[in-house]
């Protein structure tokens, strides 16, 4: 019997090794499994393939890990691992909450102090929050645990070995966190407007409200004097729906530890993502699928990451005009040529293969992009094949398996060569964050017009804080932040207001 599944074994790996074909352009390139050392080894590969293999399927990494990073990390997974669900400090922990004490001496030194993500909006805003509260745990030693009542676990492998980052459901405040909102008593921000939190009453658990309807109060959190409050609170539960990194960089008692970790700035989400959210073997299982199937032959693929935000999820010509527009003005896609000129192309270069990867609530644009190229030759000889994984027509936030093909097709973007985002997605942000990528952005039209220029290019891969605090915490009315700190810039899709770490401070906007 162990001699058959032992066999069994080396069949399968044989068997997945045969059927992972990443394209003769990469056959070459070295297998770094570990990432330059983010990863740990510590994990059993079977119980989550994509977390060695993304490797495979992706160039060698320009951006270096820090070593500072790596030994952070390592850090916290030992940490986490102590204090973690199903550990006596948890217990500990938990039993306190209970009781709701509000001394602070109950918060001793020593002891195991936590932070709770809540699961809200769409898997774009989960994703970037999720990353932004795991660094904030990671500055301030406090263990994360995420809200398991939605699909989290059928989304993403758990990111520490010997360990779960789930929520216990038995969790005490459990029934109540649904119901948490700006008004709620132990909101931190409620409570600094009705002066009941002080260095002497500090609270067993507090809440933080950083969504997009945050008030001035709640955006206190962010200061380095409320810092030193919140640090001493053992439960912290936060939601948010904003990618809120770039507003901790600009706290000086972060700073400092900040430029250690990510000496490149713009690489914080790129690192932190691939380190965090690696996809189930279910959700692994479309993205292999689909690159082999569509991508893999490919001499150049481009990723276009289509979102209307608009009442009406139907399909509108301008934005179709733009997105060739675009495509071919930045040489993204070759123009098209009369059947004569195409002729004479045809003899003179060898074709090439571009496959273009279209992810979009609506088919129609990638139908429309895919009849244009068969219809008409192109002025390079070159084949464009346009492929779509899903079509699903409306957003379905927190059905299992619509929010499986929403991972799968950001991590298929990706995995692109070039890519075109719409301005204002955080499933655009996702994308071009694990890829390491600068997308053009597709700049947002106006009354149903294609714009113009129709789209940019960014100078940053990090995403927008789209709704940040508009003065610093020091800053008098009329200052702009982003002076202040050489190294965050207003966002290309949001010119006048969202912030975003850039690592180029010769380049402004």
């Amino acid at each position: 019997m162990l001699l058959l599944l032992s066999f069994s074994n080396i069949f399968k790996h044989q068997l997945l090794g045969a059927t992972i074909n990443v394209g003769s352009k990469d056959s070459v390139k070295p297998r770094d499994r570990l990432l330059g050392g983010l990863l740990t080894a510590d994990f059993d590969e079977d119980s989550c393939l994509s977390r060695y293999q993304s490797s495979l399927y992706r160039k060698p990494s320009p951006y270096r890990t820090s070593e500072y990073l790596i030994s952070k990390l390592r850090n916290y997974e030992m940490l986490h691992k102590r204090c973690g669900p199903g550990t006596d400090a948890y217990k500990r922990a938990t039993e306190k909450l209970g009781h709701d004490h509000e001394n602070v001496g109950d918060s001793s030194d020593g002891e195991c102090k936590y932070i709770v993500w809540v699961a809200v909006y769409g898997l774009g805003n989960r994703i970037l929050t999720l990353a932004s509260v795991f660094l904030y745990a990671l500055l301030t030693e406090r263990i994360i645990l995420v809200d398991q009542r939605k699909d989290i676990s059928d989304l993403f492998c758990e990111p520490f070995p010997g360990t779960s980052w789930l929520l216990p459901l038995d969790f005490p405040l459990m029934g109540q966190i649904d119901s948490f909102n700006r008004e709620y008593s132990h909101c931190y921000g409620t409570m600094l407007k009705n002066h009941t939190i002080n260095s002497t009453t500090i609270p067993s658990h507090l809440y933080l409200h950083l969504l997009h309807d945050y008030r001035d109060q709640d955006k206190m959190f962010f200061c380095q004097k409320d810092q030193s409050l919140v640090d001493k609170v053992p439960w912290l539960v936060v939601k948010s729906n904003l990618y809120f990194i770039p507003s901790l960089w600009l706290n000086p008692s972060f700073q400092t530890e900040l430029i250690k970790l990510f000496p490149q700035k713009d690489t914080v989400f790129y690192h932190l993502a691939r380190y965090l959210f690696h996809p189930t073997n279910q959700v692994w299982g479309m993205v292999t699928r689909s690159y082999n199937a569509y991508l893999s032959r490919a001499d150049e693929i481009l990723g276009i990451q289509v979102r209307v935000f608009s009442r009406q999820t139907k399909y509108f010509q301008h934005v179709m005009d733009q997105i060739v527009a675009c495509t071919q003005r930045e040489k993204l896609l070759p123009e098209f040529a009369a059947q004569e000129e195409a002729q004479v192309t045809n003899t003179s270069n060898p074709s090439k293969l571009k496959a273009v990867l279209v992810t979009s609530l609506n088919p129609e644009y990638s139908n429309n992009l895919k009849k244009m190229y068969w219809e008409h030759p192109t002025t390079t000889g070159d084949i464009v094949e346009v492929y779509q994984p899903s079509r699903e027509r409306f957003q379905q936030t927190d059905k299992k398996l619509h929010d499986q093909k929403a991972l799968a097709e950001m991590y298929l973007l990706s995995l692109t060569d070039k890519l075109v985002t719409s301005a204002l997605s955080t499933f655009g942000y996702v994308a071009q964050g694990l890829g390491g990528l600068k997308p053009w952005i597709l700049y947002t039209p106006k009354k149903f017009k294609s714009p113009n220029p129709p789209c940019g290019r960014v100078i940053s891969m990090e995403p927008c804080f789209l709704t940040p605090p508009v003065h610093g915490c020091e800053a008098k009315k009329g200052i702009n932040t982003a002076k202040i700190v050489p190294f965050v810039r207003h966002c290309e899709d949001l010119r006048h207001y969202g912030l975003k770490l850039v690592d180029d401070t010769k380049n402004e906007l």
